[in-house]
């Protein structure tokens, strides 16, 4: 147990915003952006904050950032214009422009990965390792203290594709959460040394959310001419657990073969090391994997509870799994837990907080296809 108060720990005594939308991915969008309109907005102004802050790091202005995510643009469009669509939605319906939710949504890109989002932690535990045979996936997302304010809960009907339940927040398009289908993703930032103009990341990662068997949502993860990539550790209602270790040109497939599956922000497989970019930048991440690890092996039988316990941990403070932003110095490191969810993949629930797991209640939402 902590012995004193962690500063920089809001609590909030309500629920995340929760959207629900349906149709086209145009209606979607635009549902979405009128319901989060004061979130999206405050999204990007936090966004023009850290760019100015970052200046003398990136020598990027806003102007400047819209020219350079205007360059995947094209490549989105061609692959999968329908989340383009969605994008063009979600400006629509909060009033703002489209260039801005791009530069949003193309942000790693756009800043090279100077911004590091180097704390999330997932985990999953297949039926072979829960008490009541249920499957198992949770995430501690890490981002800056500044969009906490704007993370939101969204339940979506696609037209054409299979309904979700899933986190996201400001304008980002929904990609941590789970299907119809019972396939989960979880998403890890990772830094290859190879990425270049191309899909970009969060782009690939919504398309994930619309597959409909568990091999489709691997192949999804790597889309030819992608950007760069993500660790996406997939999960499915079968007990099945997949880590895709992604980056441009490059990937390897790591396998839940003792039932469970940790991840950070560091590449696992030995190859995909070999083009991490600035892997001693990277330490806090080597650090929870470990403590994450070391707390999925100690239980022979876990449940909701005993995930949850994982993420509130404070071991290793400041680069613990429940992260704090003691420092709170560096404008590219100050990172803080914003949001922890455990899926329930058996039964379809999301338990989900706004803020610290430590101090802020669980909420739970199911996915009613």
């Amino acid at each position: 147990m902590l012995k004193q108060e962690i500063p920089n720990t809001p609590v909030h005594n309500t629920p995340p915003l929760f959207i629900e939308v349906s149709g086209s991915h145009r209606e979607m969008g635009r549902q979405f952006g009128e319901a989060a309109r004061t979130q999206i907005q405050h999204s990007i102004e936090n966004a023009h904050v850290l760019i100015d802050a970052a200046y003398d790091t990136l020598e990027l202005t806003w102007d400047g950032a819209k020219i350079q995510a205007r360059k995947y643009l094209p490549f989105a469009e061609e692959r999968y214009p329908q989340y383009v669509d969605e994008m063009r939605g979600i400006a629509e319906g909060a009033n703002i422009s489209f260039d801005d939710i791009v530069i949003l949504n193309a942000m790693e890109a756009v800043t090279v990965d100077a911004l590091h989002l180097t704390r999330c932690t997932s985990m999953a535990v297949n039926d072979e390792r829960t008490a009541d045979g249920h499957v198992l996936a949770a995430h501690n997302e890490d981002w800056i203290p500044e969009d906490e304010e704007d993370v939101i809960v969204i339940s979506a009907k696609p037209d054409k594709e299979p309904p979700f339940l899933a986190m996201t927040y400001g304008g980002l398009l929904p990609n941590v959460g789970f299907n119809a289908h019972g396939i989960a993703q979880l998403i890890d930032s990772v830094y290859p040394n190879d990425s270049r103009i191309g899909i970009p990341r969060l782009v690939v990662a919504r398309a994930v959310l619309a597959s409909r068997r568990i091999s489709g949502a691997i192949g999804r993860t790597l889309v030819p001419h992608r950007a760069a990539g993500y660790n996406h550790l997939l999960v499915h209602e079968s007990g099945e657990i997949y880590s895709i270790e992604v980056s441009a040109r490059k990937f390897e497939i790591l396998y839940g073969h003792e039932g469970y599956m940790v991840h950070t922000n560091h590449y696992l497989d030995t190859h995909m090391k070999q083009i991490e970019k600035e892997p001693e930048e990277l330490l806090s991440s080597r650090v929870r994997y470990f403590r994450a690890s070391r707390l999925i092996r100690q239980k022979e039988q876990h449940t909701i509870k005993s995930l949850q316990a994982i993420q509130k941990d404070h071991v290793n403070i400041p680069n613990s799994i429940c992260n704090h932003n003691i420092a709170g110095l560096d404008p590219l490191d100050r990172e803080k837990t914003i949001s922890a969810m455990v899926m329930d993949l058996t039964s379809r629930e999301m338990h989900i907080t706004w803020g610290n797991p430590c101090k802020n209640a669980y909420h739970t939402y199911h996915l009613n296809a």
